[in-house]
């Protein structure tokens, strides 16, 4: 950030840097004590810094000396209105980060202007980091004492192991609960969504304790129903919680609430079933102590009508009298509430608290049942995507509350489940949970006693990008299924599109164009290929502030239209046998925001440019690789297919964008139960807080692929013919993938039937087989105008893939 832009003007309210004060002790501030390194060790750089600024006359340096950083904890809150703000803004969400130099950890406050870094996951824990600006932001309530704020930095790659050891400067940095360096918030949010309970204000401590209810007066919800609108004052409610929603996070920057949470529990009692919900501090408080099946005493709630508006799940028992007129509100004031958990052992049988009854449903059951049926299954979890939160185990796991989706009119049918707001997924700590005596548990958990982990295991796949549910046949009916305000974009309005999307968000669009280019790509090589253009970009495209982020985006599109213009004959691929060729015969061809390393064998010499053998050119007729090769490689005729179209309008290009990279995140792993903790933080969100590994982590390549073809790369030209996109297909084909015989994405929309035989071992043949097959279709398309259904993924850290999910041709369109 320039030296000229204005600087965030609103006062912090927490402790934060100290800076010296002649007229008082140096070493000790109101809420913290300062430590200072000693004369005998190293001096830190975060001293150096806060001196210079108490220095300097204005609010900012460029520190004299940049030394690199590490990154400890990315934090996010909300930060609400100043009193001067008369305009209300939107939500603004604020980044504390934590680095240390070695000799002191610091908490510092990330300058708005970059948290685009944070949002694109280049800014994240465990990093190395260069700051060359920082502001200090003071806080006039309390004596000499401010915020060191980042205003300019560059982002390094991920450090081996950092040291935790390294004390705050500040010992308020330390104090617990932990609270945020601005703004009245009292708390962080979780990284990446509002939902997930974060940081240590939430309580699981709270325990049963009997209750004697000599003096207790209990009033029945169906009374209580008859008769809240002419109380003032309410009985008792015994009631049993039957389901648990997720959290409401509705936190505004206007609004002066220290903990904005909301959350609904459907209680009831031999009367009925009514909705409860908890409000603000008692959501960290009392959400993660309470569960389904617990008895509770409600004292001191309020009763209010209903939200007309707000569906509630079915009653466990359909004999349950579902009560919708009004809603029990506890709250930690106006009344404060009071909440006791029942032991189950002091429950007595004329209480008449209903039971839980779980619907659970098996696999064949499930073809049966009507749509929008609320089930519970049973199972052991054998596929993990990337986006979705940490699984521990190989295990078997418990899902209740799941909606069933079906549609049978549609080809390939449509059936699957999905959670609802009163989901719950139990992974661990089965035991004492109420479904533990239904049925169809008990029957499943004696059947799995019966197998043997290494059966499991050899199944289970993790990671990788997986589409579902699939699209419509036709494009009408895709089109009757979307709900977005234009239903086509623009070639020319792609890149803004994947512009803004940010870590782990993923959008699906539709585009018209003409497919000119596919390339099979096999996956030794596609692993190989996504691995070189991780270690590309890093080297290529540094993270910095926004005058660095202009520049790369200018210099991305300058280097893809040397690309084009350096590339005759377009991006080749030679699948030679990989082991035969020496590191340094293996180039870089760096492709925009994706490079790719290609293992090209090299012939002694170039007759079409004359090149030295010491400069060979990367971008060769595949006529020349033929002469020098050291070994035989496979022949790739039918590896390639480029339309006449495409030879006479590609150096006429204004726009040419390359996202056909496959990255390892993208493909999927077979699980390896021993890298279990290292597999899950790969396909994981990135975490708040850095978290040392355990000895040297190993790499994702070096796991094996759970899916036995490679992937397409498909360049698709508008309609204009002005504009290209290079986009990656990934065919949904694995001889142990139970899923795959669902998914029909590219063949059959184009009218073409692939046989799929079965795969022996040893048999390297058959993904090149059903390439050949895959290729053949798409000639067939030449020139014809299509639209495509393009799946973009932010993976963080200037990672993007777009994958071509389905082709409408014009015999399915209508």
């Amino acid at each position: 950030m320039s030296g000229e832009l204005g600087q965030p003007q609103a006062g912090p309210s927490h402790a934060g840097l100290d800076l010296p004060n002649p007229e008082r002790n140096r070493a000790g501030v109101p809420g913290g004590v300062i430590r200072r390194a000693g004369a005998q060790g190293r001096r830190s750089w975060i001293q150096k810094v806060l001196e210079q600024i108490t220095d300097s006359p204005l609010q900012w340096v460029t520190p004299s000396e940049v030394v690199p950083v590490a990154v400890l904890a990315v934090q996010r809150y909300l930060l609400e209105d100043e009193p001067r703000d008369t305009i209300p803004k939107p939500p603004l969400y604020c980044y504390d980060v934590t680095i240390s130099d070695g000799v002191y950890q610091e908490k510092c406050y990330l300058d708005p202007s970059l948290n685009f870094l944070v949002y694109k996951n280049i800014l994240k824990v465990g990093i190395e980091m260069k700051i060359s600006r920082v502001s200090c932001l003071y806080n006039e309530k309390r004596l000499g004492q401010g915020i060191l704020c980042i205003d300019n930095v560059h982002c390094g790659e991920t450090l081996e192991d950092i040291s935790l050891e390294t004390p705050f400067r500040n010992s308020a940095h330390e104090e617990v609960p932990e609270r945020p360096l601005r703004g009245g918030k009292s708390h962080y949010l979780a990284l990446w969504n509002n939902e997930d309970p974060y940081g240590d204000i939430w309580l699981t401590n709270k325990q049963p304790e009997e209750h004697n209810f000599n003096n207790t007066k209990i009033i029945s919800l169906s009374h209580l129903e008859m008769t809240w609108s002419n109380r003032r004052n309410f009985p008792a409610l015994l009631v049993r919680i039957l389901h648990k929603s997720k959290l409401r996070y509705y936190g505004k920057p206007d609004k002066k609430m220290i903990e904005p949470y909301q959350t609904f529990l459907e209680v009831a009692d031999s009367s009925g079933t009514v909705s409860v919900i908890m409000w603000n501090a008692l959501c960290p408080e009392w959400y993660k102590s309470l569960r389904v099946g617990l008895v509770l005493l409600l004292q001191d709630y309020s009763v209010k009508k209903s939200y007309p508006f707000r569906m509630q799940p079915l009653p466990v028992d359909p004999q349950i009298k579902l009560i919708s007129t009004m809603e029990i509100c506890l709250n930690l004031r106006d009344p404060p509430t009071n909440i006791i958990i029942i032991p189950e052992k002091q429950v007595k049988p004329e209480w008449r608290l209903p039971k839980l009854n779980h619907r659970f449903i098996t696999r064949s059951e499930l073809d049966d049942m009507p749509e929008n049926h609320i089930c519970d299954v049973i199972g052991i979890l054998v596929f993990v995507g990337r986006v979705q939160r940490s699984k521990k185990k190989v295990t078997y796991f418990v899902c209740t509350q799941l909606k069933l989706v079906r549609n049978d009119a549609q080809v390939p049918k449509l059936l699957y489940l999905t959670t609802t707001n009163e989901s719950r997924v139990f992974l661990t700590g089965h035991r004492g949970q109420p479904y533990t005596n239904d049925i169809k548990v008990k029957n499943f958990i004696h059947w799995i006693k019966t197998r043997t982990d290494s059966e499991e295991v050899r199944t289970t796949v993790i990671g990788g990008y997986y589409p579902y549910p699939p699209v419509p046949e036709t494009f009408s009916k895709y089109s009757n299924s979307v709900k977005v305000e234009s239903l086509l974009t623009a070639i020319s309005e792609v890149r803004k599109e994947i512009e803004d999307l940010q870590y782990r968000e993923q959008k699906r669009i539709a585009i018209q164009g003409i497919i000119t280019v596919i390339k099979y790509i096999p996956h030794a090589s596609a692993t190989e290929n996504a691995s070189a253009s991780e270690t590309l970009r890093n080297a290529n495209r540094p993270s910095t502030s926004q005058a660095t982020r202009r520049e790369n985006q200018s210099q991305e599109r300058d280097n893809n239209k040397q690309y084009q213009d350096d590339d005759p004959m377009g991006s080749q691929y030679f699948p030679a046998t990989h082991e035969s060729l020496s590191p340094t015969k293996k180039k870089r061809i760096l492709q925009g925001p994706c490079a790719k390393l290609i293992p090209v064998p090299q012939p002694e010499t170039s007759p079409q440019r004359g090149n030295r053998p010491d400069t060979p050119n990367i971008f060769q007729r595949r006529e020349s690789t033929s002469a020098g090769v050291q070994g035989k490689a496979r022949k790739t005729i039918s590896d390639r297919w480029e339309s006449p179209l495409w030879r006479e309008k590609k150096f006429g290009l204004i726009d040419h964008l390359h996202y056909s990279c496959v990255h390892p995140e993208s493909i999927p792993r077979k699980f390896i139960f021993e890298q279990r903790k290292f597999l899950t933080e790969q396909f994981n969100s990135q975490p708040a807080k850095y978290i040392p590994p355990e000895g040297r982590p190993p790499k994702l390549e070096d796991f094996k692929s759970a899916r036995s073809l490679g992937h397409f790369e498909v360049t698709i030209l508008g309609l204009n013919h002005e504009i290209a996109i290079d986009v990656a297909f990934l065919p949904m084909y694995s001889p142990e993938d139970l899923r795959t015989s669902q998914i029909d994405t590219l063949l059959t929309c184009m009218n073409y039937s692939c046989v799929y035989p079965q795969e022996t071992p040893g048999n390297d043949r058959l993904p090149r087989a059903l390439a050949g097959d895959i290729i053949k279709a798409v000639t067939k398309l030449d020139k014809v105008h299509i639209v495509g259904i393009l799946d973009i993924c932010n993976l963080g850290n200037n990672k993007v893939e777009v994958y071509l999910h389905k082709i409408y041709s014009p015999t399915n369109t209508s």
